[in-house]
């Protein structure tokens, strides 16, 4: 039975809560949702059933209340103040869930027809570990923000049951890979399935075969994201396992897990009976989607052409990557053994299929960015800088238009504010902003009142959550003493030393060699009489991965974890390993400067530097993607270009700056304190980096941009003059 032909179901969820007393059996709803994960007063209802566990957790509330004592559960279900907050908590997720005040709705009440978001990877949460950097956080804030706004969207990605992969560093810091199947009972995923009750509810041939694909759902406040799954019985042993990991096995895989993604993602909509009004594809990892809808409208009737040109007018196509090398190319012959003699249901014939994912330069492929460019009506880059590189990198595209009119834009991308924002900056600006702040958050006028915020307290906030960064890395340190490390080195290289008193810089990225997190150590003995200046010290704090298929990046890696085993540093350089959010949500609200150095201009946008900013957490970096226009001279320092040259010589002078900036103004700026040992005029960096992020980088801002510049054009189907590839 045809699977796609029948109305699907929500699969009753397996027993994941032992038990729950009726009067807050509510609590399984909301750990369902992860609405949770950025209501702070949510994350506090859970912390106060059992906090040490909620910590130990790594605030998973599933796995709080699978663990948690029923006699504990039963004390909470009768004690007044819990089950005020109880109740509370219970009636904001109900108001926030409803349509009723939220933006979007109030603004274009006639457009009701979901944006489809297609998206390799999702960050929303470390319970869901299906992500591995960047651009899969920057998906889970684009869909945190819609459901706040109460933007129509729907996300599609796929279910990695073995994530992106676990970081283990050897004695030496050596990457070590490793796979641990993460439990489906602990995430907020319920199963998918056809009406007939069937687990799968679509097909797709690929590499000769069908393959069938179920989904899970996964609630992101009012946004349901759909993850696909091709793990069943029903499919041959090598295509249960075509999904179970990211970014893996390599190019084959990939193609057969993008085809998979674009092919099914589509075909699990239409099986649902969700009808989006308009597709944006967020990178090209995605870009089969639109090939599958031109197939759909041929199906209907129409010239391969109209088809085309039907598709086109409700694509949107986000691209990240401003290195060449970062954009899926796959071989023609590879191409046509994973999707077949495609062409015969698109109505043409194989060179025009071909022709889609044509680059001009290199010929014999199939270039995912390029089909999607070739397929969509409207194309951004993630900064201003990365639009105008974009521009240049695509413009043989479009090869009788100047560069400088190539139809691609930019929406500089933004955080999620209750995601990044920690709870101490939170109160604080509840107190001095008044309750009613977040829902004011794009008056400019309101962020410029941040300046006026108390030195004091503001700098109080920033120790505590200093001292929270410092005491995890040791607590982590002493864990993996018992069950992982071999050597003292080690212990001391995990952050065992790290002192709060101590000017502290963080660097969390991953581990790409233009991103150049060994820059730093260019010049070993001036760095070292840096960190272990006897009155003004400074302490280095090192996280990220480097792609397993990446060299030289692990390369990168293990020369800076050298660096923490070095005696002559005194323990200042800490490497903290295994960096997903929980991790990354303690280095930028708790270190004292967030630094980045990427090569100018490979940097597309770089959002860490903006979820520091939302803990008045300043940075120091090269002038390159979002801090091009992010920098205004009093929210941190800028590494200013040089006279230019090869990498060598541009790295030479980057270095250079880098030192001159912290030996001559960062670290005086830092230590320099009044009489109540408070460093005013780095606290007024501080205020400054907080009113700068908020006013200008939060991923709000990013949505309503992508809503007012793509999303309501396109699902009214305005005119755009829009001229596609012609090369």
């Amino acid at each position: 039975m045809d699977a796609s032909k029948t109305a699907p179901l929500l699969a009753p969820p397996e027993p994941r809560i032992p038990y729950l007393p009726a009067r807050v059996e509510g609590l399984a709803t909301l750990a369902m949702n992860l609405w949770w994960s950025w209501h702070r007063d949510a994350r506090e209802l859970f912390a106060a059933i059992d906090e040490l566990r909620w910590h130990r957790t790594r605030h998973n509330p599933l796995e709080l209340l699978r663990q948690v004592d029923p006699a504990r559960i039963a004390t909470c279900a009768s004690d007044r103040h819990f089950l005020q907050k109880y109740d509370e908590v219970m009636a904001r997720m109900q108001r926030d869930l409803d349509n009723g005040h939220l933006w979007f709705p109030g603004r274009f009440p006639e457009l009701k027809r979901p944006v489809a978001y297609f998206c390799a990877e999702f960050g929303l949460h470390n319970s869901v570990p299906i992500y591995s950097g960047g651009l899969g956080v920057l998906a889970g804030d684009h869909i945190k923000a819609a459901s706040d706004l109460g933007v129509p969207m729907v996300g599609v990605g796929l279910l990695y049951l073995n994530g992106y992969f676990d970081q283990r560093l050897s004695v030496e810091g050596w990457q070590q890979d490793s796979d641990e199947e993460f439990d489906l009972a602990t995430t907020p995923l319920v199963p998918v399935t056809a009406a007939n009750g069937e687990p799968f509810l679509t097909a797709v041939v690929t590499s000769g075969r069908p393959v069938v694909v179920r989904a899970w759902r996964m609630m992101v406040g009012r946004v349901p994201v759909y993850l696909l799954d091709a793990n069943l019985p029903q499919n041959h042993p090598d295509d249960r396992l075509l999904l179970t990991k990211l970014y893996a096995g390599g190019p084959a895989l990939r193609l057969r897990q993008e085809w998979i993604l674009g092919v099914g993602g589509v075909r699990v909509l239409r099986a649902m009976g969700i009808d989006p009004a308009i597709f944006h594809a967020n990178e090209g990892h995605a870009a089969f989607m639109f090939v599958e809808r031109v197939r759909e409208q041929v199906l209907l009737g129409k010239s391969f052409a109209d088809a085309v040109a039907e598709v086109r007018a409700g694509s949107l196509f986000t691209t990240h990557t401003p290195v060449p090398a970062g954009h899926d190319i796959f071989g023609l012959e590879e191409l046509e053994k994973v999707t077949g003699p495609v062409w015969e249901q698109l109505g043409c014939d194989r060179e025009t299929f071909h022709r889609i994912g044509r680059h001009p330069q290199q010929p014999g492929t199939f270039h995912m960015t390029v089909c999607a460019l070739r397929l969509s009506s409207r194309a951004n880059g993630v900064s201003r800088r990365h639009g105008a590189v974009s521009r240049q990198l695509w413009a043989h595209l479009w090869s009788e238009r100047p560069a400088e009119t190539v139809p691609i834009g930019h929406i500089t991308n933004g955080v999620h504010l209750e995601t990044w924002m920690a709870g101490p900056v939170i109160r604080l600006l509840d107190d001095h902003l008044g309750q009613g702040w977040r829902d004011r958050t794009g008056d400019p006028a309101m962020w410029d009142q941040v300046l006026t915020l108390d030195h004091e307290r503001l700098w109080a906030a920033h120790v505590h959550l200093k001292r929270l960064l410092v005491r995890s890395a040791r607590e982590e340190a002493r864990r993996r003493f018992a069950t992982q490390l071999k050597q003292a080195v080690q212990v001391v290289g995990a952050g065992t030393l790290l002192d709060p008193s101590v000017l502290t810089i963080g660097f969390a990225r991953r581990f790409a060699t233009y991103k150049r997190a060994n820059l730093m150590f260019a010049d070993t003995e001036r760095l070292r009489r840096l960190l272990t200046d006897p009155y003004r010290p400074v302490q280095l704090i090192f996280a990220g991965k480097a792609h397993p298929a990446d060299t030289p990046g692990k390369e990168v890696l293990q020369k800076v974890y050298q660096f923490t085993r070095d005696p002559a540093f005194e323990g200042r350089v800490a490497f903290l390993e295994d960096y997903d959010m929980h991790l990354a949500h303690l280095l930028v609200q708790g270190v004292d400067l967030w630094m980045n150095l990427p090569r100018v201009p490979l940097e597309a946008s770089g959002t860490s530097g903006m979820k520091a900013g939302l803990n008045g957490v300043p940075q120091l970096s090269t002038i390159d993607g979002w801090w091009q226009e992010g920098y205004d001279g009093l929210n941190g320092w800028a590494i200013a270009p040089g006279a230019g040259g090869d990498d060598a010589a541009t790295d030479l002078q980057d270095v250079t700056r880098l030192y001159q900036l912290l030996e001559d103004q960062v670290v005086p700026l830092y230590y320099t304190r009044d009489g109540r040992d408070i460093p005013v005029g780095w606290v007024e960096k501080m205020r400054h980096a907080l009113r700068q992020a908020g006013a200008k980088f939060t991923a709000r801002r990013m949505v309503e941009e992508y809503v007012h510049e793509h999303y309501v054009p396109a699902m009214r189907r305005d005119p755009l003059h829009d001229q596609p590839p012609t090369a």
